[in-house]
């Protein structure tokens, strides 16, 4: 495969270090009847590994140059060249519908929250997933309330997975090296049968909450799209700051939320 220059603008860093390959695979842990989707295998270091392992393996790239390379190298690899952002993930499930995703990949920073969102969206088609990102973001997906990295994303990610936290990657392992530590993060998800409208009064509630972390509850939701709403009567004490609750404190906010909006229908 023909050397290429990582691009800026598709956020690539190709991992190079044969050793932390290694210890993604083995967290990744692939049995051969897993369906693998890997998010911008690149050159295919990491594809590579996991090519020899299971027999149904995706890559989605959306580095044109790179396609024709990846296919001649990997011949019976389904490829897709397209943004993860912009997939239906159900539509990927091969015949075996009993069988869940499992969503692994060294993804570009800048766009972790929406493909963590992305994998939020198809939760129940989803397994788990394992994912290089940066060190600071691993930090605030698995963090626990009361600790100065608890926010949106641990929340979200709490009621909806079980998110461990593998361990920091140098960027010396990267061409071209970035300028942040990396972290290897792995996603479990519970596979949450819930409507789309509960999932999205709960992310929106929970955003709500964290609008300004320095507020206290009733301040943050005073000034966000639940504005209209008075949550005196919700059971949670709003002299708190979100940083201070629970999941199980935002899902009762959450289904406040949607009963009283269900009353004024």
């Amino acid at each position: 495969m023909q050397k290429l220059k990582p691009l800026k603008r598709f956020g690539q860093n190709y991992l190079l270090d044969q050793n932390i390959l290694n210890k993604i695979v083995r967290e990744i842990d692939p049995k051969p009847e897993d369906q693998i989707v890997e998010i911008g295998p690149g050159q295919g270091a990491l594809t590579a590994k996991l090519f020899e392992k299971v027999t149904s393996l995706t890559a989605v790239e959306i580095d044109k140059r790179v396609a024709d390379d990846l296919s001649e190298k990997f011949p019976g690899l389904g490829l897709i060249v397209d943004d993860f952002l912009n997939l239906n993930l159900s539509q990927l499930v091969g015949l075996n519908r009993d069988k869940r995703l499992r969503i692994v990949g060294n993804i570009p920073y800048n766009l972790t929250s929406s493909i963590l969102f992305q994998l939020i969206k198809y939760n129940d088609t989803v397994q788990d997933s394992v994912l290089m990102v940066q060190h600071e973001v691993a930090k605030r997906m698995s963090s626990s309330k009361g600790t100065k990295d608890y926010g949106i994303l641990s929340v979200i990610l709490k009621y909806f997975a079980e998110v461990k936290y593998c361990f920091k990657v140098s960027p010396n392992v990267f061409y071209p090296k970035p300028k942040v530590d990396s972290a290897v993060i792995h996603i479990q998800f519970k596979g949450l049968k819930i409507s789309d409208k509960e999932k999205q009064s709960f992310i929106n509630i929970v955003k709500a909450s964290f609008g300004n972390r320095r507020k206290t509850l009733k301040n943050s939701l005073s000034n966000s799209i639940f504005k209209e709403l008075n949550f005196a009567d919700s059971g949670i004490d709003l002299s708190l700051r979100a940083e201070q609750l629970d999941l199980d404190d935002f899902l009762r906010l959450a289904e406040f939320a949607r009963e009283y909006k269900n009353n004024l229908a």
